[in-house]
């Protein structure tokens, strides 16, 4: 085995696993507050989606990927190619479309109340489970055209006409079938891609808005308005990370698509870079939840409720779970 080989394979095991680790942990996270009662927040559905959508990403790509990298060659059959292919589509599609979603729910929340958003602001959160199962229903639909021309590698098609993918192999398709192909499955991307550069664009120049106000305003912001601000900067954040690693990932696959027989190193490129988000964004989103969990905990024990006993162990509970589950390592 050469060693760019095990180089390669080193980066796949290091990302799928670190990636799964912090995906899992914020499973755990929003779990724990489920079953301690803890205030749900609106983005925590569209977050949880998030972490599944990613997770399934993650795992669909990364660990045949390293498999293969390693040097275990036949590992998946017609069967398993097409549906790990399938299912790493659907994921990274729903990983947009929820990341989509969550920036533009932030931009509309922290609109002002006279802006052309002020009735979208009030029915917005009513539909957002609705707006993430349909983001599902859409890319399950949109990418069952990657069911036909996938295959093993051990295929019954001629070998000059297979595009190889490393683990599996594609069937490769005429200037039309490809360009019809290609046109499909990205136009749901560009449009979600759009929506979050407009929020983000948006968020900012709000944000900045507020700053510029709050030079004449001689007193101090409220609490509500400074959490806001944190989560709309924590966002872009999280918008900014995946529009970058988006962009380079889009760039690679075009690459792959349109040269006739790519290098390996193009083709493995860019399964790492479409593993980079999934793996970075559970981090950014502990690091953001982290912050907003001590100041919710503080809050609980400042209030006056009975049953003192029983609130003082779900608050040390609650506390040692956040730092074992949330606290960036």
């Amino acid at each position: 085995m050469a060693a760019s080989d095990v180089a390669v394979g080193i980066i796949f095991l290091s990302q799928t696993v670190v990636g799964a680790l912090g995906n899992s942990s914020l499973l755990l996270h929003y779990l724990a507050h489920y079953l301690m009662g803890f205030t749900v927040r609106q983005t925590d559905l569209i977050l949880q989606h998030l972490i599944l959508a990613n997770l399934l990403a993650l795992l669909c790509r990364g660990v045949p990927q390293t498999m293969a990298a390693f040097g275990v060659k036949d590992f998946l059959s017609d069967f398993g190619c097409k549906l790990l292919f399938y299912l790493h589509r659907v994921g990274r599609g729903v990983s947009i479309g929820s990341t989509c979603l969550l920036s533009v729910f932030q931009a509309m929340k922290i609109s002002p109340e006279n802006s052309s958003c002020s009735e979208l602001k009030v029915k917005a959160p009513k539909y957002i489970g609705l707006s993430i199962y349909l983001s599902w229903i859409l890319y399950l639909l949109v990418n069952i055209i990657i069911i036909s021309h996938m295959t093993g590698k051990r295929s019954k098609y001629n070998i000059t006409s297979m595009k190889d993918h490393g683990y599996c192999s594609s069937v490769r398709l005429d200037t039309t079938s490809l360009s019809l192909y290609a046109a499909l499955l990205t136009f749901p991307d560009v449009v979600c891609v759009g929506l979050m550069l407009w929020a983000s664009s948006s968020m900012v120049l709000i944000l900045h808005r507020h700053k510029q106000r709050m030079k004449y305003v001689h007193k101090t912001s409220s609490p509500r308005s400074s959490s806001e601000s944190r989560a709309t900067k924590n966002i872009l954040l999280l918008v900014s990370t995946f529009v970058s690693f988006y962009t380079l990932s889009c760039i690679f696959q075009v690459c792959i698509i349109v040269i006739y027989n790519p290098h390996w190193l193009l083709v493995k490129m860019g399964a790492i870079v479409s593993g980079s988000f999934p793996s970075l964004s559970p981090f950014l989103l502990i690091s953001r939840d982290s912050s907003a969990s001590r100041l919710s905990l503080s809050g609980i024990k400042n209030r006056k409720i009975p049953n003192v006993r029983r609130n003082v162990s779900i608050v040390g509970f609650a506390q040692f779970l956040h730092f074992f589950i949330c606290t960036p390592k």
